[in-house]
């Protein structure tokens, strides 16, 4: 199935880019009241219980037809949450939070030859590999030198894996999807994220202990936290990739790190610098390259690539 790519698919990506860039102002402020396996298995706990009850109240289907593909699915819910969690929250102990962001950012370089080699409709062309670079370069011009500091940390080579290991996970959950036979889209929302918990609570408990209770300021960041970026996001995220295709949804990639620059300058007082200009320049070219077909057909009518 060729992938369709409407006004409404960019303006999920555009939704998503800042919900996700908006995550890590309230990550920080609940890490001051909770650990990290914790943060992240409240806030899957959460978004799944919330998912799955929209799911059942919807009608409760899955797969729409005979096809029951339940290993691609179960691979689907550890990769697209709980592995990349534990591994970012493990790897961030030992990178600077600048290499993280490049790592995510990779995402989109990591999915180009995938989805090439195991998606029908997502050719891997010279023009959307150049255009995919010039956006990470701007990722990279956003970040500064952080970007490939070192932490000095003797793990940091581990953990540097870690990070990439993580984007790899969300490279190969969103092919996968891509994948998927026909199934409700509140559905594929549901059961990754109930697989996810599965996982990353009882790993909570393995790693830090019998959970304590937060306050109430704490809880009420998780619950945010669950609400958008989690279980909100998680649907569209789903959207997108199943109608869009996962090349397209890499270009939130490009926008997480610079919503997340942008809301730290208007929210938290933080100076402007001339690289944020000037990443938002490459990253702006590095989309009009990558998809000039679909930029097109929105603007112009054109029905060709």
């Amino acid at each position: 199935m060729t992938p369709e790519i409407t006004p409404r698919s960019w303006a999920m990506v555009g939704a998503l880019g800042l919900v996700w860039g908006a995550t890590f102002l309230f990550m920080e402020i609940a890490l001051r009241g909770m650990t990290p396996f914790w943060l992240a298995a409240w806030r899957i706990g959460f978004a799944a219980a919330l998912t799955v009850a929209i799911w059942r109240f919807t009608g409760g289907r899955l797969f729409l037809t005979g096809d029951r593909a339940w290993g691609a699915l179960t691979a689907i819910g550890l990769l697209s949450t709980a592995v990349p969690f534990m591994l970012l929250s493990w790897g961030l102990q030992y990178v600077t939070s600048g290499f993280a962001g490049v790592s995510m950012a990779a995402v989109a370089l990591m999915v180009l030859p995938l989805a090439h080699v195991f998606v029908p409709g997502e050719r891997m062309s010279l023009r959307r590999l150049i255009g995919f670079v010039i956006g990470f370069a701007g990722v990279a011009v956003l970040i500064g030198p952080e970007a490939f500091a070192s932490s000095g940390d003797p793990l940091e080579p581990w953990g540097r894996v870690a990070c990439l290991a993580a984007a790899g996970c969300y490279a190969v959950s969103s092919v996968t999807m891509r994948r998927l036979p026909p199934v409700d889209p509140i559905g594929l929302a549901a059961v990754p994220l109930v697989i996810g918990s599965a996982l990353v609570i009882p790993m909570a408990w393995l790693r830090e202990g019998a959970p304590v209770m937060p306050d109430s300021t704490t809880l009420l960041v998780v619950a945010i936290l669950g609400l958008l970026p989690t279980a909100g996001a998680n649907l569209l995220r789903v959207l997108v990739v199943r109608s869009a295709g996962p090349v397209f949804m890499t270009l939130t990639n490009y926008q997480v790190p610079l919503w997340s620059v942008i809301l730290g300058i208007l929210v938290l007082g933080e100076p402007l610098h001339l690289n944020l200009i000037a990443a938002m320049v490459l990253i702006l070219a590095g989309v009009f390259v990558s998809q000039w077909g679909a930029l097109r057909r929105l603007f112009g009518g054109h029905r060709t690539a």
